[in-house]
């Protein structure tokens, strides 16, 4: 089985300015990614920053500079690009995290938690239903911010025949810096009790709510154990690499999930 190599984008973002984040992305990008990776991940609400005025900058899965940029990524590097963003469709407003494979397909999961503390459950529609995306041997659970707090919206499976319903569970994220202790001992105990790998990815900087950020993005092994420990106020782009072997002997050596019982 192969290794998955992640770049984590950490960075701040300009307040409902899509042009300028996109075009500060493709600057980092350019100065910071040189090597191949299979999997680029970018902060919540990756070019608007974590707004409430989704009327005035919500985009469509048809007309969308947000998702032509995320394809171009995706085919340019070869790789699955992972964001969320403000999507329009039937008439409500939905905090959607994409999944943009190298052909252009998309896979899409809407944010089941809205985030009351700040309204965004008056503004957005939750979403229902997970995302599992499959790429290159892994399966990749797709998970938004608040949804962190729910470990019933990310528990993980295994068939009798020992196959795990995912690998990975992937966060984007615009956590604020007064709670990030949450934050960095939530992660580990995501991946500890659905014995898989954690990518997180949260942002830098502050936006017009006053809120500061202060990132520590990070990646973390199925033994809760970081393959990437926290990033703390860097602006960066930083390459992991995930062992699948690695994950494979945890779950043979300690099959806990095979003992989870029915709610």
């Amino acid at each position: 089985m192969s290794d998955l190599k992640v770049a984590l984008v950490q960075t701040s973002q300009f307040w409902e300015d899509k042009n300028r984040n996109l075009l500060h992305f493709d600057q980092l990008l350019e100065n910071q990614l040189n090597e191949k990776v299979d999997m680029l991940v970018f902060p919540e609400m990756f070019h608007t920053g974590f707004t409430m005025n989704a009327a005035n900058l919500a985009e469509t899965m048809t007309d969308s500079i947000a998702i032509d940029w995320l394809k171009e990524k995706a085919k340019h590097f070869e790789c699955l690009t992972v964001a969320s963003l403000i999507i329009k469709e039937n008439g409500k407003f939905f905090n959607r995290m994409l999944a943009v494979q190298p052909s252009g397909s998309i896979q899409y999961y809407d944010k089941r938690h809205l985030f009351t503390l700040a309204n965004e459950d008056k503004y957005y529609a939750a979403g229902n239903m997970n995302t599992i995306v499959e790429f290159r041997g892994w399966r990749i659970l797709l998970q938004v911010c608040y949804d962190l707090r729910f470990p019933e919206n990310s528990r993980n499976s295994v068939s009798l025949s020992g196959e795990f319903d995912f690998d990975l569970i992937c966060y984007v994220a615009n956590w604020p810096e007064r709670r990030i202790a949450h934050w960095n001992v939530l992660l580990p105990a995501r991946a500890i009790e659905n014995q898989c790998c954690v990518v997180a990815v949260n942002r830098l900087g502050s936006d017009e709510n006053a809120l500061t950020y202060n990132g520590c993005s990070q990646a973390i092994s199925a033994l809760g154990e970081f393959c990437l420990h926290p990033i703390e106020n860097l602006e960066i782009v930083k390459i992991i690499s995930l062992s699948m072997d690695q994950l494979l002997e945890t779950r043979s050596k300690l099959p806990f999930l095979k003992d989870k019982r029915p709610l």
